[in-house]
């Protein structure tokens, strides 16, 4: 079972979701985290109906905690829906784009569209850090503080990679860095999970729903954001979102 991870409008860190009206059914709350994308915290209240949350690409990477066991989230390609049943509690930090790989011991590639025991990956010290955030009084300080622990930096192209694309085109950020293509689409597999075609089109999606949301026309969305028009940029919505994009808003 995956929480629902909802982008909001929120700063350097990328979305997963949102709440049209402020209407907010699980109790999410993001928090600015140095150091990661943010940590956040959600709890559906015992009683309420089940909710199921749209999850959209955005290139990041989560480490949920949640009824005693760590999931590792890794970078989507499309929408994926995810049910929270009431009374679970979740507890979770998110990496950007390229951050995670150092951390967590793999390549993005290997966890692209995936949801696994972070024991898979950590051993049992996922097991004893799963322990150690139940037990915690405050559960996402206990996962933030873990975390810290461990983080190294990233490989030294990603930040390059994420600015070029939101400039320019695949091949301008290939003969900036100076690679051949199979390099660049080598090193964005391993830093991000995506090869760079990918996730320029899911920073420039995640870019546009920012602009959206903050009340732009979707026309000048469309045009600010890079797309060839607005029925492009519809085009592209349904293709990552898996809906309309006023539904999606």
């Amino acid at each position: 079972m995956v929480p629902p991870v909802p982008p909001v409008s929120r700063g350097p860190a990328r979305g997963r979701g949102w709440y049209a009206g402020g209407v907010n059914p699980t109790g999410y709350r993001e928090y600015r985290t140095p150091g990661l994308a943010c940590s956040w915290t959600s709890a559906l209240p015992p009683g309420a109906e089940p909710f199921v949350q749209r999850v959209v690409p955005d290139g990041c990477v989560d480490l949920i905690w949640s009824g005693g066991r760590i999931l590792v989230a890794g970078p989507d390609t499309g929408p994926r829906p995810s049910l929270l049943r009431p009374g679970e509690e979740f507890a979770a930090v998110r990496f950007g784009p390229g951050a995670a790989p150092p951390v967590l011991g793999v390549p993005a590639d290997a966890l692209r569209d995936g949801r696994l025991p972070l024991r898979d990956l950590w051993g049992d010290d996922a097991d004893r850090l799963a322990e150690a955030v139940a037990d915690a009084g405050d559960r996402r300080g206990a996962l933030v503080a873990a975390v810290r622990d461990r983080i190294r930096p990233p490989d030294p192209l990603a930040e390059a990679v994420v600015t070029g694309l939101a400039r320019g085109s695949v091949r301008d950020v290939a003969d900036g860095l100076g690679l051949g293509d199979r390099q660049l689409r080598r090193r964005s597999l391993a830093m991000f999970g995506y090869g760079p075609k990918t996730l320029q089109r899911v920073l420039r999606f995640q870019r546009a729903l920012r602009l959206a949301r903050a009340g732009e026309p979707l026309a000048d969305v469309a045009y600010a954001t890079g797309y060839a028009d607005q029925a492009h940029f519809a085009h592209e919505v349904r293709d990552l979102a898996g809906e309309p994009v006023r539904n999606l808003l």
